[in-house]
């Protein structure tokens, strides 16, 4: 096992469980002691983790973003209803942008319902889905890859949406606030949203209820940017009145 794959595998169990022991992982993973120290001493000095004696524990603030794979496996059946609720926004011929995120890759699987479609994207998940099936033109943004997430950032990202305009954005998030805003997890990534927002004609945020009311570390837009969300029914009430009350169309999925 690669050590990216084990350190992925370590985060999962943490999440999981809250704190992880050196032995419980060594059995796990098929790893030798001084190979899960390392590999723990790798992830706390990227801040994912925190060591104590004999293994490790979680941290959590608002910089620390969930690893794709612990992501993709919360809310999957929400996420799946939320992606079939965002084809009916899709029409043969659009030129749309798709987000990084677990909730996006869901619309990605469903669109070879579609004929003729302009994609641009910076998540290779995304992009190396759509690269198997033919009908619909790809193109994928540059820039420096955020190993792990598989997502472009940087300013040679930032300048192809600078350069296209798209019909509508299906932007995947960290947080929705009623006074923050929407916020995410990582600095680079939430630039390279905010550029996708001024490239796009419509915003359509697609985001599971976990989102709802969790403020992350960067800001990346005013709600007033938002034309639609598209969220399941677990989602307060409060917050679908006073989201509709701003004008933004909220669709429960």
């Amino acid at each position: 096992m690669l050590a990216e794959e084990r350190q992925q595998q370590i985060l999962l169990a943490l999440h999981e469980r809250g704190v992880v022991s050196v032995a419980e992982l060594c059995e796990q993973l098929g790893a030798s002691d001084m190979t899960v120290r390392r590999d723990l001493l790798a992830l706390e000095s990227r801040g994912l983790l925190r060591r104590v004696h004999g293994g490790a524990v979680s941290v959590h603030d608002r910089s620390y973003e969930p690893p794709f794979l612990v992501r993709s496996r919360r809310q999957a059946a929400e996420k799946a209803r939320i992606a079939e609720a965002a084809l009916a926004c899709i029409q043969d011929g659009d030129s749309i942008a798709l987000d990084v995120g677990t909730t996006t890759l869901e619309i990605a699987r469903r669109l070879d319902r579609f004929h003729n479609l302009t994609i641009v994207t910076p998540s290779l998940h995304i992009a190396n889905l759509l690269a198997s099936r033919p009908g619909n033109r790809i193109i994928v943004a540059g820039g420096i890859l955020r190993y792990g997430e598989l997502s472009l950032v940087g300013h040679f990202a930032e300048r192809v949406f600078q350069e296209l305009f798209v019909d509508k954005l299906f932007l995947g998030i960290g947080g929705i606030d009623l006074e923050a805003g929407l916020t995410e997890y990582n600095l680079e990534d939430a630039q390279v949203k905010r550029a996708m927002l001024r490239s796009a004609k419509e915003c359509i945020v697609v985001a599971d209820a976990t989102k709802f009311g969790n403020v992350a570390f960067a800001s990346v837009a005013p709600l007033s940017v938002v034309r639609k969300i598209i969220t399941d029914a677990a989602v307060d009430v409060e917050s679908v009145t006073r989201l509709r009350d701003l004008g933004i169309e909220v669709i429960l999925a």
